[in-house]
């Protein structure tokens, strides 16, 4: 006879942690299983925000939170009004936890290491008598409905079948075959997943050489479609990344893998600045000055004016008094309607982001049990939920693991 469980979690990530403590914590005695079919557990959360782990975002208000998700943000408004930023950030400080905000919104544990995560993730766990199995692949899950038994049986790779009353997916973003599998056994039919969240590959002698560059408040937008975002911008050794880059890239990650990321980009690097107006005011001020002796607006960095003005045709001893009005028009242009010839992408540090997976109206956003096969239940990524870059997608976990861990504990108790 297959060992028999309240409930197994496939997927040993944020989101399948979090459901997992939720549902033991709010029930005592429940007997939760995780499964995870890697050697380690929450290994996403280990190598997040460069091993620092951006847990969430100080984004209080439900409402704008839910702004920042492309594709899932009507879903999770409900859901964050039950379960959000002050929830989550009361959680961990409520396990010792200590977190803090940056200038940027990005909110880390105070020891800026992954593992003060993991660790009380996995305390957590333990102490709520959640049992972890490792090394542990999910074949098949089959529904079974008997006057003995109603719930799912899970096929496992060389192992005996496991029951459980009730099974929740987390297995994290559906280009692995996977989850994507198990969802479709339970009859949901998945959006295809693709890629969120990654840099922008360019070879342009305006950026050549320029790695590390950054321009704080730019404004970035894809020739042919409704896609424009604002926010720093960094020149990296393959090309463009940064905020604006990555919201950019997850606004638009369906568009752009259509194009197979080949596409032109517009960077306007002084968005609001009157630049023909600057520089016939600098034709009186700074007549002798070189052109390329110093950048006249403080938001571009020296490297990248001297790029710039190089790639205007401007001779290194032009001086802004003779600076012709066919050069200074070429210069504007670099400067407010840049493009770029994009040839393809690459991941954003260590970030996987993934837009697709189950449809939100195939569950039930208040539980997020599906509405296809009762008694199984998702959260994270594996939901066609993403969030852009700065601790969105951890959020997503939290709240979906947080409200399907809740409903589980109270449909076991009945």
């Amino acid at each position: 006879m297959s060992e028999t469980w309240d409930l197994i979690i496939v997927g040993g990530g944020a989101a399948g942690f979090y459901a997992a403590i939720t549902c033991a914590e709010a029930r005592p005695g429940t007997r939760v299983l995780i499964l995870e079919k890697s050697a380690r557990v929450l290994q996403k959360v280990r190598i997040s925000g460069g091993g620092r782990c951006n847990i969430t975002h100080d984004c209080l208000d439900p409402k704008r939170m839910a702004t920042f998700y492309p594709r899932g943000h009507d879903a999770l408004l409900g859901p964050l009004h039950h379960f959000g930023v002050r929830d989550t950030i009361a959680w961990f400080n409520a396990r010792g936890v200590q977190l803090k905000t940056e200038s940027d919104g990005r909110i880390f544990p105070t020891t800026d290491d992954s593992e003060t995560i993991i660790d009380c993730l996995r305390d957590a766990a333990q102490k709520a008598g959640v049992v972890v199995q490792i090394s542990t692949a999910v074949h098949g899950i089959t529904p079974i409905e008997s006057q003995r038994f109603d719930g799912f049986e899970l096929a496992l790779h060389h192992k005996e079948p496991l029951r459980t009353r009730k099974v929740l997916l987390a297995t994290g973003g559906t280009r692995a075959a996977t989850g994507a599998s198990l969802a479709r056994t339970l009859g949901h039919a998945l959006i295809p997943a693709v890629p969120s969240l990654f840099t922008f590959n360019i070879e342009d002698s305006r950026i050549d050489g320029l790695a590390g560059v950054s321009v704080a408040n730019a404004m970035a937008s894809v020739q042919g479609e409704k896609l424009r975002t604002d926010g720093p911008i960094l020149v990296t050794h393959w090309g463009l990344s940064g905020p604006a880059i990555l919201k950019l890239s997850a606004w638009g990650a369906r568009e752009l893998h259509d194009r197979d990321y080949a596409f032109t980009l517009a960077v306007n690097w002084l968005p609001g600045v009157d630049v023909p107006a600057h520089f016939h005011q600098l034709r009186n001020d700074w007549g002798k000055r070189q052109v390329t002796t110093r950048s006249p607006f403080d938001e571009i960095p020296k490297r990248l004016w001297e790029a710039l003005v190089g790639a205007a045709d401007i001779p290194s001893d032009c001086r802004w008094a003779e600076l012709s009005k066919s050069r200074s028009r070429k210069l504007s242009d670099n400067l407010t309607r840049a493009q770029f010839k994009v040839t393809g992408k690459s991941t954003n540090k260590d970030e996987f982001v993934t837009c697709g997976g189950v449809p939100t109206d195939e569950v039930d956003t208040r539980t997020f049990e599906s509405r296809i096969s009762k008694g199984a239940y998702f959260a994270g990524e594996i939901l066609n939920i993403d969030g852009v870059t700065g601790g969105f997608n951890f959020q997503n976990a939290w709240t979906t693991g947080h409200l399907a861990g809740s409903a589980i504990a109270s449909e076991l108790s009945k």
